[in-house]
């Protein structure tokens, strides 16, 4: 039976308008899929999306449901019947999984429901949207449950209300407005036993903790905590800006992070770096390893710190899951997963072979990337372009290669020879670039020049004298 007094006709309506706002931002006809337990949270949620869609067939989104079923106690099978059932009489298209293996503990259940979510939003297609029925009490016990657990504070910002894939429109009101609604509905639910369980810590601080702290400490404890996450909110959006600006002013230098096939790293000026005060060094250095897919612990933070004031150049740590941080020369680069931070040849490098002088024109494909390589002799020039080499034809030994960068490669300077790794480390070549630049050797394995970085000094030439004039073009 429904109940229809004043304070439920307002809780409906800021049901229903929170549901529609989201519904405005989404665009036109949007790829909806409720995350449906069969709970009330997620009741409330479904039914008001469907009474928008029967408002105004027109502009409805495409509306489905999935639900996930845990096995993690008697009766979750009775919930996904329940939920079929409730579907069906709504004419709402479903998605039911259940676990294919044990989960043993709420992050196990939550890992795995999330990732049916996301495999049902990726087939529901382009641009669809997972709707979760998270609310302001939600929001409350996770800043509560952070808090005692030590979070930074970033932490503190709680429950997002949107991130890539997942919304939440009802993030805003408290649970009693969903009770509200369901009432004036007359909404049936499925009520989960295990929620009134003491033994596990969410239900600890919804049942016994937060009420104790609004009856003998805070009377508006749970308001305040979710003010609290609203201004962390606002507080980690600021930082977001301002890293980005603070990383430009530490000559940072980005790659591989636009292209997923790319290893994640980044590099910045090392003395920059030192010279932060701690504070601002910390959050940089959390920041740094988040771009590469790395979220640093507070002891985390501090391993780096002592590597960065006690390293020398060449020598790497570990961040976790395969990723390192490395200093190298005067730069601190950040990589993200992979084996070892010396990059691997691509396996589909297409070297370029120059027998002789004779007039050629080929192609040279390194870790992806396609140059044109002409050569023919001519007398050398005093007016080589940046993209162009002579090398005088007494002095070299045939055959020629084009290649990539080869661990243990040396070019002679005037000065001696250099590592042509750190010649790129000089001119900031970013990490994964290194493998796309085409190096020249001899016959005997020795460095003529690598184009935008040096040549070497025993080919010099003087102009005029017959030489083999080589162009490389991206």
């Amino acid at each position: 039976m429904s109940d229809r007094s004043p304070h439920h006709e307002v809780a409906k309506s800021a049901v229903l308008a929170a549901v529609q706002n989201f519904l405005n931002q989404a665009g036109e006809k949007p790829k909806i899929v409720v995350a449906f337990s069969g709970g009330l949270d997620s009741c409330v949620l479904l039914h008001s999306l469907r009474s928008l869609c029967l408002t105004d067939p027109s502009k409805s989104p495409i509306l489905a449901a999935a639900h996930f079923d845990h096995g993690m106690r008697d009766g979750s099978a009775g919930d996904a019947d329940w939920v079929v059932e409730m579907c069906a009489k709504w004419a709402v298209p479903l998605t039911v999984e259940r676990a294919d293996r044990a989960l043993k503990s709420e992050a196990d259940a939550r890992e795995a429901r999330y990732a049916f979510l996301d495999r049902t939003r990726i087939a529901a297609g382009h641009n669809a949207s997972v709707l979760t029925a998270h609310h302001a009490d939600d929001q409350a016990e996770t800043v509560l449950f952070r808090m005692l657990r030590g979070t930074g504070p970033d932490g503190l910002r709680g429950i997002a209300g949107q991130r890539k894939g997942v919304a939440r429109p009802l993030l805003g009101l408290w649970r009693e407005d969903l009770e509200a609604y369901a009432r004036i509905e007359g909404l049936d639910w499925r009520e989960d036993p295990t929620n009134q369980h003491l033994v596990y810590a969410r239900n600890a601080l919804r049942h016994k903790i937060l009420p104790e702290l609004e009856l003998l400490v805070a009377p508006g404890a749970k308001k305040a905590l979710v003010r609290l996450a609203r201004i962390s909110g606002v507080e980690a959006d600021a930082w977001s800006e301002v890293l980005p600006m603070v990383f430009e002013m530490l000559d940072g230098i980005r790659d591989g992070l636009e292209n997923q096939s790319q290893v994640p790293s980044l590099d910045v000026d090392r003395d920059a770096l030192r010279d932060l005060g701690q504070p601002l060094r910390t959050r940089v250095i959390r920041y740094l390893a988040s771009e590469v897919g790395v979220i640093l612990s507070e002891a985390g933070v501090e391993r780096v710190n002592h590597f960065l004031s006690s390293s020398s150049s060449g020598r790497a740590i570990e961040l976790g899951d395969r990723a390192t941080v490395s200093l190298q020369l005067h730069r601190v680069v950040f990589v993200g997963s992979r084996p070892s931070i010396e990059p691997a040849r691509s396996p589909v490098d297409e070297t370029v072979v120059i027998k002789s002088a004779s007039q050629g024109d080929s192609e040279v494909r390194l870790a992806g990337k396609s140059y044109r390589v002409l050569w023919a002799e001519e007398p050398s020039s005093d007016s080589e372009k940046e993209d162009e080499a002579f090398f005088e034809l007494a002095g070299l030994s045939f055959p020629l290669e084009v290649r990539a960068r080869a661990p243990g490669d040396r070019l002679h300077k005037s000065v001696g020879s250099r590592k042509v790794k750190k010649l790129m480390l000089e001119r900031r070549i970013p990490i994964g670039q290194r493998e796309m630049m085409p190096v020249i050797v001899d016959a005997r394995g020795k460095v003529l020049w690598v184009p935008g970085v040096a040549r070497s000094t025993s080919v010099a030439t003087k102009v005029g004298t017959p030489s083999l004039r080589v162009r490389i073009l991206s």
